[in-house]
C-alpha cells in the first residue's frame, strides 16, 4: 500500500511539471488554437498514449536501454526531429482553410490522435524522464517495483490528461477569434510552424 503523503507528494509534482512550458503542452496549444478545442482534445489523447507507452517500458526496464545507449537515442531523437520538421512543413504551407466556418479541424481525428502518440513516443527524453522520476516514490519495502511503477505511472498519466485538457480548452477561446480572421489563421499557421522547428532543433540538440 502506497503511503497517502507519497501520493500527495508525486501528485503535486505531476502537476507542477505538467504546468511546466515544455513541447507537450506547447503541441496541445497550438494544435488547440489552430484547429479547435476537439483537436486539442485529440492530440492530448494522444499524448497521453504515448505516455502510457513511456510507463509500460520503464516498468519493465526497457527504457534502461535509452539512457545507456547513445545510438539507440540518437535513433529515436533523429526521428522524433524529423517528424516535427514534417510539421512544421506542413504547418508553413497551410492557410486560412485550415479552420472552417464552424472552427472545427479539417483533418480527421486520427491524424490528430497520431500526431500526439508520435510525438510523445519519439522523444526519448520522455523515457528517461520516466526512467529518473517514478522510481525515486517506489520502494520495494511495499511490495512489487513494477505495480507500484505502473500506478505512478497512471497517475502522472491522468494528471497530465487533466491539465493539458485545460489547456485545449483554454487555447479554444483563442480558435474561436481566429475563425473570423483569416490573415490571423495564416498568422497562427506561421507560428505554430516556427514552435515546430523550434522544438525540432531543441530536440536534435538534446543531450542524455
Amino acid at each position: 500500500m502506497i503511503p497517502i503523503e507519497t501520493i500527495a507528494i508525486f501528485s503535486m509534482a505531476s502537476v507542477a511539471l505538467a504546468l511546466a512550458p515544455g513541447p507537450d503542452n506547447i503541441f496541445v496549444l497550438t494544435q488547440s488554437a489552430l484547429h479547435g478545442r476537439k483537436a486539442g482534445f485529440l492530440v492530448t489523447i494522444g499524448l497521453c498514449t504515448g505516455l502510457l507507452v513511456h510507463t509500460a517500458t520503464v516498468s519493465l526496464g526497457v527504457a534502461a536501454i535509452f539512457q545507456t545507449s547513445t545510438i539507440a537515442f540518437n535513433i529515436l531523437k533523429i526521428v522524433g526531429a524529423v517528424y516535427l520538421l514534417f510539421l512544421a512543413w506542413q504547418a508553413f504551407r497551410a492557410g486560412a482553410a485550415k479552420l472552417n466556418e464552424t472552427g472545427k479541424s479539417s483533418m480527421g481525428w486520427r491524424k490528430l490522435y497520431s500526431r500526439g502518440v508520435i510525438m510523445n513516443i519519439t522523444n526519448p527524453k520522455v523515457a528517461i524522464f520516466f526512467l529518473a522520476f517514478l522510481p525515486q516514490f517506489a520502494d520495494p519495502s511495499r511490495g512489487s517495483i513494477t505495480i507500484q511503477l505502473l500506478m505512478f505511472g497512471g497517475l502522472f498519466i491522468i494528471t497530465t490528461l487533466l491539465i493539458f485538457s485545460a489547456i485545449a480548452w483554454s487555447a479554444g477561446y483563442l480558435g474561436e477569434w481566429l475563425k473570423g480572421s483569416m490573415k490571423a489563421q495564416i498568422i497562427m499557421n506561421r507560428i505554430a510552424g516556427m514552435v515546430f522547428t523550434g522544438l525540432a532543433l531543441r530536440l536534435a540538440i538534446s543531450e542524455r
